[in-house]
């Protein structure tokens, strides 16, 4: 079993991720020995099944045809490196999806492996477990995905019903003077109460994006992003630079392809809202996220 290599899907509101991973021995002087899952292959594509969503309630079949083709070249991946894959999630676009079973028996198809719609609670408890096994206890992550952001600290977790691609379809790429009464109504009826003034671990594509643009990686290293620091002025420089950016040279950066140059600034936005209810001046960036939390709970 020793470094077996494992794998879990990701299938999100905007993107779906292929995670292959092994438990591999922590390396740590002096503490008791444990393992802790290290990435080994992280593959990500776009399928925006939460544009259906949010046009009309359903994933249309010109979308799930889209997402079949994603889960096959997973599949012969998986196949041609004789890796086994343990568990497939489907996040807020499936939770809201009224034809649920249709794509459920779609992606089993192309998968051979049925996903299992998560609950937003379910979805922050196993993304506070993945970031937790690698920067330890007493922290809060904040999971910005395409449909939903999840926040935890471990002992609480709640899903918000907001996200990039959902703020995009509302607002376009840069919002306006609308957002203030948009955060001011979210935040009505949500309590931060057990999570302020704690160190936050920012996860997601939301989250990655960043750390590309603001240390100019020309591709996707989770050694060079995981446990990065930023501070709020970071995070506003960075939100300036590409908002002043026309949609062509947006596109151009990296970690923005894909169409996430189209739903990133609406994210930034909303990140930095969730910073201020937090009461933080700096955030940390990680890799981690829903899919090795399915791991963790294999």
């Amino acid at each position: 079993m020793a470094n077996k290599l494992l794998a879990t899907v990701d299938i999100g509101s905007h993107s779906c991720i292929l995670l292959i991973a092994a438990f591999e021995p922590a390396e740590t002087e002096g503490v008791e020995p444990r393992k802790v899952l290290v990435p080994k292959l992280q593959k990500v594509e776009i399928c925006r099944l939460g544009e259906d969503i949010y046009d009309s309630g359903r994933i249309s079949e010109e979308r799930i045809a889209d997402l079949c083709r994603i889960m096959t070249k997973f599949r012969m991946d998986l196949h041609a490196l004789g890796v086994e894959l343990k568990a497939a999630a489907m996040t807020e676009a499936m939770r809201r999806a009224e034809n649920q079973e249709e794509v459920l028996d779609a992606v089993e198809k192309a998968l051979w492996l049925r996903p299992r719609i998560i609950t937003g609670e379910e979805e922050a408890a196993l993304t506070y477990r993945s970031v937790k096994e690698w920067h330890g206890e007493g922290i809060v992550t904040i999971d910005i995905g395409g449909g939903s952001t999840e926040i935890s600290n471990g002992a609480t977790g709640f899903s918000i019903p907001v996200g990039a691609l959902k703020m995009f379809k509302a607002m376009g790429p840069i919002p306006g003077p609308e957002y203030k009464k948009f955060v001011k109504e979210t935040f009505k009826e949500i309590s931060f109460k057990g999570m302020t003034k704690k160190p936050v671990y920012l996860i997601g594509g939301t989250g990655t994006a960043l750390a590309m643009v603001f240390k100019n990686l020309s591709q996707f290293d989770y050694k060079a992003i995981e446990g990065l620091e930023m501070s709020l002025s970071d995070l506003e420089a960075v939100t300036t630079r590409i908002s002043n950016l026309s949609k062509e040279l947006r596109a151009m950066l990296p970690g923005l392809e894909n169409g996430r140059s189209d739903v990133i600034i609406c994210g930034l936005f909303w990140l930095r809202s969730l910073l201020e209810k937090l009461r933080v001046e700096t955030f940390r960036i990680s890799t981690a996220g829903l899919r090795f939390g399915l791991l963790y709970e294999n």
